[in-house]
This record gives structure tokens, sequence and C-alpha cells, in this order.
């Protein structure tokens, strides 16, 4: 029977790494009966976490879908990844979320930076977030610490909807302030209604008060009702509560043991109640693919079809699987659709509803679904599908910078193209891996969000496409230049027995301001090199180039000027000319004062208040240059510059250095002379390499 959309609930499950959100997810699924067996991530049994890196590692390295049927309702359940390396998998998924359950442990100091996250985006979504205090038998468990956690550092307003009875060891239920009846936890994972203890009787009846103060200012008439009777009844309360869910006015918390499977069905009987459906705020924004203007598309399923594509899954045996939400309309199998993205058209072949690392046949999805469909041509993460009739493009997905990047090589003499195949699947799985060529070093060159991302693609590299390979720190793209004037002469003279192999030409070598490149001058007069020659001698010095004098390194910004030479009438060719240029280059540049340049890098490192001066600090003995620092809402972005050479593994330092609680952005600038004092050393080590090829 086919679901209505106001029956479906898309349930982001999200927070930081550790703090339980799988084990309440295969909770859900035991209590709602479509699991037999209460899954563990410990045990390695969850039905989220199936990938073979996942279950040796025991955290969830990607966003998982699994549905669960809870009072004629269906909902979706999507397992995000916590931990920063992973985490903008699970931040491009929750734009398909009805809601957000926000899975919190019972302490105080418990957000992270990725909590921060995750709640940023729930705000830049709308996204009405449900707090769950889990592992509240866990020793000391502290549920006003969570609280206040939220209000301090989310800047959120949590209100309680249960209170805990007891904790760690003593913690046997729940008091449910909507009910205002105790909820105990049954051997058999029942729960029995009671009286409210009597030592807690004071405290519900405070939380109440305050639960319904949130309710009442939703509505100017039921202020009044309160504030003249100090009472809501439940036929004011509920709906009042509703709409402020709805509006994300408040973060409700509930609580419970995850792992145990204890609070869950208070949790489904909340996000069926109070969270809401799919196009209960209205219609959806996106843009005229045409003209770039504002259009919007009403979340109906009347409405013409549109969807976006949230994540890819590829598999080397059954190809690459792309997962979309419908934003509106509906879609069966067999239908033509346009990629609004690429302005392509696609097939979408048979549907599917992933469960786990299972998918089940569908026939048709509707407004709000999220489902799947194999071998899509031109389609990526990010994308919009359309009707073609009525095209609307929605926006795309995070933005990422790389964080650190490792030269990668195959252990296998051959297999660098195996490497680049299979790099490329794992991209369009992992937008946040990028992959490139170094074309002056030559190496392969793969960038990622942390150390941990980088090491988890190289596993699937060999599990998935059969390729071992080994990870190195990526050399420095240093460049040569010159600081002087030099003139000389390259002079190829050879006679082996018949016609020779004769060219003559001067050069002139002077440097340009940094970044013009190369230049070449023709200043023969009365064709003492003939015109013919002159095209090789422009290549001999461009090839020349490739290669410098100091530490092999390419050379950028000079002037070559062709000022005088000779020939010979017979001898005389285009390959004597290059090969003459090319040994006139090599020894003007070395009479020319060379220097070596290195890349410097233009950095933004968001830290908090607290870590500052500790940052500051480690980038000047970087040589790096501050050149300002942007305050924000207790975070400071400072804008420096640093050598490339000195940021190469930052990503652990600053992470060391903040608690984890720093990001940074990082991006090439410019080229800048290196200090004296490093130039051996870069020389010595280039002239090593050199000599272990040879």
């Amino acid at each position: 029977m086919a679901i209505e959309v106001g029956q479906i609930r898309n349930i982001g499950i999200v927070g930081q790494g550790g703090a339980g959100k799988t084990s309440l997810a295969d909770a859900i699924l035991f209590t709602a009966g479509v699991t037999t067996r209460l899954g563990s991530v410990d045990d390695g049994t969850s039905s989220f976490d199936f990938e073979p890196e996942e279950t040796r590692r025991k955290l969830s390295l990607t966003t998982a879908f699994h549905h669960a049927p809870w009072k004629k309702h269906e909902l979706t359940l999507i397992d995000t990844p916590g931990y920063i390396n992973f985490l903008t998998d699970g931040l491009n998924c929750m734009r398909a979320c009805t809601a957000a359950v926000m899975v919190l442990e019972p302490h105080a100091g418990g957000v992270k930076v990725e909590g921060e996250r995750v709640w940023s985006r729930a705000e830049q979504l709308s996204l009405p977030v449900v707090a769950f205090v889990t592992k509240m038998d866990r020793e000391n468990a502290d549920f006003d610490g969570a609280l206040k956690d939220l209000s301090d550092n989310l800047q959120a307003k949590p209100i309680p909807i249960q209170l805990p009875i007891g904790s760690a060891d003593t913690f046997r239920g729940v008091v449910d302030l909507l009910a205002m009846k105790a909820l105990i936890a049954q051997p058999n994972g029942q729960v029995k209604e009671e009286a409210i203890p009597a030592e807690m009787a004071d405290a519900a009846k405070a939380a109440r008060e305050r639960l319904m103060e949130t309710a009442a200012e939703t509505d100017d008439a039921l202020v009044e009702q309160y504030l003249e009777h100090g009472e809501l009844t439940v036929e004011q309360l509920l709906p009042a509560l509703r709409a402020a869910v709805h509006d994300a006015r408040f973060v409700p918390v509930l609580c419970g043991a995850g792992a145990k499977g204890f609070g869950i069905a208070p949790l489904l009987d909340f996000l069926v109640e109070f969270t809401p459906a799919p196009g209960a705020h209205g219609a959806a924004g996106g843009e005229d693919p045409k003209n770039g203007e504002p259009i919007e598309r009403e979340m109906q399923p009347t409405a013409p079809f549109s969807a976006v594509v949230i994540k890819n899954i590829v598999d080397p045996f059954s190809g690459k699987l792309s997962v979309f939400h419908v934003v509106s309309g509906s879609v069966g199998g067999d239908t033509q659709v346009l990629n609004v993205a690429k302005d392509a058209k696609e097939r979408l072949g048979h549907l599917l509803r992933l469960e786990g690392k299972k998918q089940t046949p569908v026939e048709k999805l509707t407004t709000g679904e999220i489902g799947a469909v194999a071998k899509l041509k031109d389609t990526e993460a990010g994308d919009t599908l359309s009707d073609e009739k009525a095209p609307i493009r929605y926006p795309g997905l995070v933005p990422v910078s790389a964080a650190i990047s490792f030269a990668i090589e195959p252990k296998t003499k051959g297999d660098e193209e195996k490497v680049v195949l299979g790099l490329h699947k794992l991209i369009e799985e992992d937008p946040t891996l990028k992959m490139q060529r170094d074309a002056q070093t030559k190496e392969i060159i793969v960038s990622g969000v942390g150390q941990l991302h980088i090491e988890v693609a190289v596993e699937k590299l060999k599990r998935k496409f059969g390729v071992d390979v080994e990870l190195k720190a990526p050399k420095v793209p240093y460049k040569e230049t010159i600081k002087g004037t030099a003139k000389a002469q390259g002079r190829l003279k050879k006679q082996t027995g018949g016609r020779g192999q004769f060219g003559d030409c001067w050069l002139e070598v002077s440097p340009l301001p940094r970044g013009s490149g190369f230049e070449f001058v023709d200043a023969i007069v009365g064709g003492v090199v003939p015109r013919q020659f002159i095209p090789a001698v422009e290549k001999g010095v461009r090839e020349a180039l490739h290669e410098g004098v100091l530490a092999h390194n390419e050379v950028i910004d000079v002037r070559v000027k062709l000022y005088d030479g000779s020939f010979h009438t017979v001898d005389s060719s285009e390959m004597a000319f290059k090969i003459a240029a090319s040994m006139g280059f090599k020894s003007a540049i070395q009479q020319a004062k060379p220097i070596l340049l290195e890349p410097v890098m233009a950095m933004e490192i968001a830290v908090p208040d607290d870590c500052m001066g500790d940052v500051i600090g480690d980038l000047n003995s970087r040589r790096g240059k501050v050149l300002g620092v942007d305050p924000k809402v207790g975070t400071q972005v400072i804008r420096a510059l640093v050598p490339m050479a000195e940021v190469l593994r930052y990503s652990p330092d600053l992470r060391s250095m903040t608690s984890g609680r720093g990001a940074f952005t990082m991006e090439f600038d410019h080229y800048e002379e290196l200090p004296a004092h490093l130039v051996d050393k870069v020389v010595k080590e280039a002239d090593e390499r050199r000599a272990q090829q040879h």
C-alpha cells in the first residue's frame, strides 16, 4: 500500500563520533520489529556499520539508511558519521531529513567541534532537532550536564520532555512530563507505567511548568491562559508543542540507554507525533537553470517531479548506486528525467529502497521518500534530477577543503593506472577526496579531510579494486629562477663521418617579475642564425626550463634573448640548434645568480578564542606571516601566509593545539624565495632522489 506523505518521517541520527548514534539506530530497528536481535557496533552486528572498514574500527565512516514502521508511519533512519574525517557525508544527507535526533552523552563538556558543525547545519536547514541523552546507565551519567552543554556550547534552548529516574547503576526509567507518569524499564524490554516517585515530584512539577511556558509562547492567547490559570490542558499543550517543534523554537530533550534499547519507544512516539512530515514548511527553494532566478516548488506528490542526489555508493561489481531524495512529485521505474546540473537526460531503471547493506525494489517513490537507482551515466552527488518540462536546480553539496595530502604510490610497478581508476571510483562515492597528478613531481597526490580519511581510502582501494599502495609525504614543488643577468654560448659541433651536426647560439638570460612566466626574444640581425632554426632555439630553451641547475626544478620568470650565433650550410639542423640552445641556457643561468622558490599557501584557521595565542605562535615558528584576525562568535579566524613545506602535516598539529576544535582551509597563493639557510638541505635531498632514480 502506498504511503501518504503525511506519514513519512526522515530522521537523521546525528552528533559527534562516539556518542552512540548507531547503537540508537539499531535499537530503533529492534524496537520497531524490523530486526529480531538488537544489533551491536562492538559485536560487528550493526545493521548500519556493515562496511569491513567500519566493523574493524567500530565507527561509522559513511551515511547508512534503513526503514522502521511505527504506528502507521514510515521512518527512514539516516545514520550519519560523527568523526570529523567523515562528517561531510552526513552534513550532505541532512538535507533529506524532516527532523534530526541529536545524540548526546550524559555529561558536561561533551559537545565537540563535530557536534557544533552538525548543529550549525541543522540551523542552516531550519531543521527541527530532538536531543536524546543516551548512556544514562553509564558511570557518572549527568543529564543536567548534557542540557548545560546544549545551552552553553550551542546556544540552544533545551526543554526536557522527560527526566531520568536515577543514573548509572540506579537508572531505571524516566518521568514523562507530557503524561506526568513514570515509565519504568522492565527486564523483557517493555515499559511499565507507574506514579512519579515521591522524591522527584517537585522536579517533575518544575520541569512541567517550564514545558508549558515554552508551549504557551507560541500563541498570545495561550500565554494569557497560562498566566491566568497557571496550567494548560493537554488539548492546548500538545498542538502548541507540535508547532514549537516544527518551527525549531526549542530543543525537546528525551533520554534513555540506546545500547540496551531503553527509551526507544517513547522517542519514536515523540518523533511521529511532534516532528513534521515532508513539505510541512511549504515549498522548496531552488533556481531556474535557464536564468538563475529563484523559484519555488511545492513539496507535494501532485507537483512536477524533482529530486536531489545526496550521495553515491560505488561497488566494483554492481557499479554506481545514486541515492536521491524526492523533493516534489512522484517517480516510477523506467522513467526519463533531466539531470539539470549536467543538462543531460538520464533514464531511471529499477527503483530501490535502502535497507542497510541490502536494497529492496519498489515500483514508485513519492515526495519525501529516499531511494536509489543504479548506473546513471552522468549523475554525481549534489545534482538535481527533474521533470524535463519543469526544470529546477537545488543547491549542491556542502563545500569542503582538503586539509591533508599524501603522495600515493602502488607497491606493484605498472599499477598506476589501476590506482587512478580506483581513486576516481572512490571520489564518485566520497567527493571530499581529491586527486591530482603533480606535473612537476610526477606524483599522484590524494587529498582528504584528515589522515584517517586517507587511510580508509587506501584500505578501500585494496579491498574493492585490488590495488595495494603506500602513502608518502608529497614532494614540495619548488621552482627555480634567477636574480641576475648573464650571457653564454651554446655550441654543438659533431662530425661522425658523412653529415655532421652544427648549431651555435648566444643567449642572454635576465629575471622577470614574479608570476610572469617565460619570455623568448628573437634579436637576431643579419641572418647569423637562419630564420628556420629560431623556433628550434626557442624549443630547446623551453625544454631546458623543466630542469634547473640547483635542485632540478622547473625554471620560471625568466627572459631569454637570442642575439647572436652562427651556422653551417650543410651540418646545421633544427635538432642541432635545439641542443645548442639547451646547453647555452643551462650555462647562462648558472652565472645569473640562480635561486630556489618555494610555494606559499594562503590559510584561514578558525580557532576558539582561548587557543588563538598558541596557534599564532605556532604559525610564526613555521615561518608564517599573520595577515589579520577576524573575530566571530566564540571563534577567531586567523588569515596567514605560510610556506607549503611547513604545513604538509598541519591537520593533526592543529587538532592537538585546539583539542579538536580548530579547522582550516588552505590554497596556493604565490612563490617566493627560499631562505638561504634552507637551500642546501633542499638541494641535497633533490640530488639524493635523482641518484636513486638513476
